[in-house]
């Protein structure tokens, strides 16, 4: 069996944290987004990958090459121009030619990928969705069947009062090579605009398989921030390579270095190279490489970019978003929740 990761998209809504990193290169648990899927897909048996890129794409090659060294064979796809998610299956149409399975780059995930391929063929389907039931549905794309799990419609981040299901789509897909026949080739096209509005117009054998595994689509700061504290917390079963799971709610990275006398409490992820000086109050945060947090600074709650500089007595609050190579001075008068550019001099 086949399958395609989506990796083509830009994160906008991460930035400033995608500003010199793709979002599938986005570290979770100090390791790309993507290096979780693939291997996900690979711990089911999916080793023959296709993957499409446009932003950034020089990166996400040169990290995964053919993929041999993660377990999968890897072939990349570069769009010219973004084609969607749908357009960018497309272009890959020859590639395809048994059931295969598509799934975004850039999520976070341990769904049962075997059961979702099982029972797409029990069901017959052309296509079928992995769907997550949520508490509160404003916040997702939410999918509608009737009682044999037949897809009928979707709504788009329904009002409360208004939400016909509870149940999110997830972005996890298998399919039949067929519906690539009903996509137009060079064209941008998208999966949920415009395909699957036309499966559930043709009444195609298309359903929704139900899950109770840990999903999140890694979208938001919050959610990305909250993905790397599940990590650690033990929330999601990882199955990458070499990977750990930690203990007492630290996740370290090599070459870090954490002063004897620095205070570390919550749930912290330490990248590769950073400096944690003596002195520091450091809380429930993300660091990525090569970040540097000065004598008697405080984090709390926050995200740092690679390569970002607390000078000694700074403060960075709860839920800032600090981006790539900035500077963080002792006099930087930061509000909870702030997002600074990438290379801010604060002084």
């Amino acid at each position: 069996m086949k399958g395609m990761v989506l990796a083509a998209g830009v994160g906008s809504r991460l930035e400033p944290l995608t500003k010199y990193t793709p979002k599938p290169m986005v570290p979770l648990g100090n390791r790309p987004a993507m290096e979780h899927i693939l291997a996900l897909l690979a711990r089911h048996s999916i080793t023959e990958i296709a993957t499409n890129l446009w932003y950034l794409p020089e990166q996400i090659k040169t990290y995964f090459g053919n993929g041999s060294g993660f377990g999968v064979n890897l072939y990349y796809s570069e769009e010219k121009e973004l084609l969607g998610t749908a357009g960018g299956v497309r272009k890959l149409a020859d590639f395809f030619d048994e059931t295969f399975i598509v799934i975004a780059g850039d999520a976070l995930t341990d769904v049962d990928l075997t059961g979702l391929v099982n029972f797409h063929r029990e069901r017959g389907a052309l296509a079928t969705i992995a769907v997550k039931p949520v508490e509160d549905p404003t916040h997702y794309g939410v999918v509608v069947t009737d009682e044999q799990g037949k897809i009928t419609g979707f709504q788009e981040k329904p009002k409360l009062d208004e939400a016909l299901s509870f149940t999110a789509n997830t972005g996890i897909y298998v399919f039949e090579p067929e519906v690539l026949e009903l996509i137009p080739a060079d064209t941008f096209y998208d999966f949920g605009k415009q395909l699957f509005p036309r499966l559930v117009a043709d009444k195609a054998p298309f359903y929704a398989w139900a899950t109770e595994d840990y999903w999140c689509d890694v979208g938001t700061h919050q959610v990305y921030y909250q993905a790397n504290l599940d990590i650690v917390r033990g929330r999601v079963r990882l199955y990458t390579a070499g990977f750990r799971q930690p203990e007492g709610g630290l996740l370290v990275a090599e070459g870090a270095e954490i002063a004897a006398c620095a205070t570390l409490s919550g749930t912290n992820v330490i990248g590769e190279n950073c400096r944690v000086e003596s002195g520091v109050k450091l809380s429930d945060s993300v660091l990525w490489d090569r970040v540097t947090v000065g004598e008697r600074a405080q984090v709390e709650g926050a995200v740092l970019g690679q390569g970002v500089t607390v000078l000694p007595g700074a403060k960075v609050p709860r839920g800032c978003i600090i981006g790539d190579g900035s500077v963080i001075g002792s006099q930087a008068n930061l509000a909870e929740g702030t997002v600074v550019p990438a290379e801010s001099n604060l002084k």
